[in-house]
């Protein structure tokens, strides 16, 4: 049986918000088989619960924010990206502010705390989301067309291609698939930061936003290159994280999906657009668990291995 995943010890963090600049604490604690992954805000005088789901997503501006009776948890796709990669289902995340910490802007350092706290197999069925019929979403026309589909797959397939007309950026790997059958996310996608223009750093900062961000937790370009001194940990560092960040907005539908998903210039908005347009649509999944794990997709079978 392929089993449902948690982890085994609490394990905490500190650091700040990309946007709000302010010191948070973040602590992950094992949670029992069904419960899902549930963002907990702690700091409130009564502790709120925000389970996740597509349609906890209220806010796509920047980062993927998820909200229940008003309360929020902003930016929370490179913890879910993280728990994606590593199958982890059922998780509780407590966290005293309303934006989880950027730590260094990628995934990696989720990674390393799930690992650290380990992570443990549960004796019930890990359910996924299997794909019956393609579903695509598309925005924009000419310059600022976009669009995300996701199809039949027996696995978890992602391809992704950007397109910043940016020479620092057009210099990089502009397309890449990742497919857990055969790659590894902890090596392969986790380390992908996070990156951001100059110019928009200082209108962002005019609005009270990015006041957490800097060269040690994003990748920064000005009108002709990269900032950061120790440049790039990728060739495609800026189209893997887009992949990176994809892997996070797909995971909040609550379920692993057994899918291949495919984009151009998509985003926090058009991945949610994605999930609620599958939601939608008749017959387009259905909910599947695997008794025998010969049958399963390779991919989920060689997860990190539950210790």
């Amino acid at each position: 049986m392929l089993e449902q995943r948690t982890i085994k010890n609490l394990i905490r963090a500190v650091g700040v918000g990309l946007h709000s600049g302010q010191r948070v604490e973040l602590t992950l604690r094992p949670a029992s088989v069904g419960t899902g992954i549930v963002f907990r805000r702690i700091d409130l005088a009564e502790p709120v619960d925000i389970p996740i789901s597509a349609l906890s997503v209220t806010d796509t501006r920047l980062a993927s924010t998820i909200s229940a009776n008003g309360i929020k948890v902003q930016t929370v796709e490179h913890l879910m990206s993280a728990c994606a990669g590593l199958g982890i289902d059922n998780l509780y995340i407590d966290i005293t502010g309303e934006e989880i910490p950027i730590l260094d802007g990628s995934a990696a350092s989720f990674v390393f705390l799930l690992q650290s706290a380990g992570i443990e197999a549960q004796k019930v069925a890990k359910q996924f989301i299997r794909i019956n019929q393609t579903v695509t979403v598309m925005e924009g026309e000419g310059a600022t067309f976009k669009w995300a589909k996701l199809e039949p797959y027996h696995g978890y397939k992602l391809s992704f291609e950007i397109d910043f007309a940016h020479v620092a950026v057009d210099s990089t790997g502009q397309r890449v698939e990742f497919d857990l059958s055969i790659d590894s996310y902890a090596r392969d996608i986790a380390r992908a930061r996070t990156f951001c223009f100059t110019k928009d750093v200082e209108m962002m900062r005019a609005n009270g936003l990015a006041l957490g961000g800097g060269l040690d937790n994003a990748i920064v370009m000005d009108d002709y290159k990269v900032l950061n001194a120790e440049g790039l940990r990728y060739g495609d560092e800026f189209v893997k994280h887009k992949i990176l960040d994809a892997m996070g907005d797909l995971y909040l539908v609550g379920h692993p999906l057994l899918a291949s998903y495919s984009a151009f210039r998509s985003g926090h908005a058009l991945n949610n657009k994605l999930l609620r347009a599958m939601l939608a649509q008749t017959g387009a999944y259905d909910i599947v668990t695997f008794e025998n794990e010969k049958i399963a997709p390779s991919g989920y079978t060689q997860l990190e291995p539950a210790w």
